[in-house]
C-alpha cells in the first residue's frame, strides 16, 4: 500500500511540524495544498519533504478536494495542519497497512483548548472518517463545515487511538474563528435562501447553550467547558445575525 496525506494550509507555521512530524514512518507521500501563506509554512512543508502546491482557496469543501486529487497514493490520510496523530494511531495506521479490511476507516478526534483537553461539551470522541481508499470518499458538507464521506453503501472501520487537535492556544483566536466561520456559513446559508427569524434565532443560541454545558456535559470541564459552551452559544448567534443582515440586504 502507498499512503498518501493530503493537508490543506494557509499560515500554519505554529501548528504543521507537529503534525508532519507525527506522519514520520506512517506515510509515503506528503501533499500540502496552500492558498498563498506569507509564513514559514513552506518552508516546513518542503523541510519535511511534502510536495508543496499553491492553490487559491475556494472552500474548505473544495480544497481538501483538491488536495486529495493530487496525492498519488491508493489510500489517503487526510489531515488539518492542527491536527496530529498519537501513538496509538499510529499504530493502528500501521496495522492498516499491512491488512486493509474496509475501504475507510474512522478515528476519534480529541481536542485541546487553551491547554485543555476537552473531554466533554459534545467535542470527544468528535469520530471523524479521514483514512480512505482512493476513489472511495470525497469531502462533502457545507462551508466551513466539510467532513470526508465515503461512496453509498460502503462501509468504515474504526480505529483505536486519536487524532490529537490543537484547535485554539486563546480565547482571542476562539473569537477570531467565530467570525471567520460565521461570516462563511451565514453566506453559504444566504446563497440557499435560508431565512429565519429574530426569535428563532434567540431559541437557538439558548439550546446551543443547553445541549454544550447540560446535555453534553460541558459542566464536567470546568471553566473551560462554561468558556466552550458559552461561545458555542456566541457563534450560533453570530452566525444567524450575519445571516439576517444578509437577507435584510438583499431584500
Amino acid at each position: 500500500m502507498k499512503l498518501s496525506a493530503a493537508i490543506i494550509t494557509y499560515n500554519e507555521e505554529r501548528n504543521l511540524d507537529r503534525c508532519l512530524q507525527s506522519l514520520v514512518g506512517i506515510v509515503d507521500e506528503i501533499v500540502v495544498v496552500d492558498s498563498f501563506s506569507t509564513d514559514q509554512t513552506e518552508a516546513i512543508a518542503k523541510l519535511h519533504g511534502a510536495k508543496f502546491i499553491t492553490h487559491a482557496f475556494a472552500g474548505h469543501i473544495q480544497q481538501k478536494n483538491y488536495a486529495l486529487d493530487h496525492t498519488s497514493g491508493d489510500w489517503i490520510l487526510s489531515l488539518d495542519a492542527d491536527e496530529a496523530l498519537d501513538e496509538t494511531l499510529r499504530t493502528s495506521i500501521l496495522e492498516v497497512k499491512k491488512k486493509q479490511e474496509a475501504p475507510g476507516y474512522s478515528m476519534n478526534r480529541l481536542t485541546n483548548y487553551c491547554g485543555h483537553w476537552v473531554r466533554y461539551c459534545g467535542w470527544y470522541p468528535d469520530a471523524k472518517v479521514r483514512f480512505v481508499q482512493r476513489g472511495a470518499a470525497r469531502w462533502t458538507g457545507v462551508n466551513p463545515h466539510d467532513r470526508l464521506e465515503l461512496n453509498d453503501h460502503l462501509r468504515t472501520h474504526h480505529l483505536a487511538g486519536d487524532i490529537l487537535h490543537y484547535s485554539y492556544y486563546t480565547r482571542e483566536d476562539h473569537l477570531r474563528q467565530i467570525e471567520y466561520f460565521g461570516t462563511i456559513a451565514s453566506r453559504e446559508l444566504h446563497a440557499q435562501g435560508k431565512q429565519i427569524s429574530l426569535a428563532m434565532a434567540c431559541l437557538k443560541v439558548v439550546a446551543q447553550f443547553v445541549k454544550s454545558y447540560f446535555l453534553k456535559t460541558g459542566f464536567l470541564d470546568g471553566t473551560t467547558g462554561f468558556t466552550i459552551s458559552r461561545l458555542s452559544a456566541y457563534a450560533t448567534w453570530r452566525k444567524y445575525s450575519m445571516l439576517r443582515k444578509l437577507n435584510q440586504h438583499h431584500e
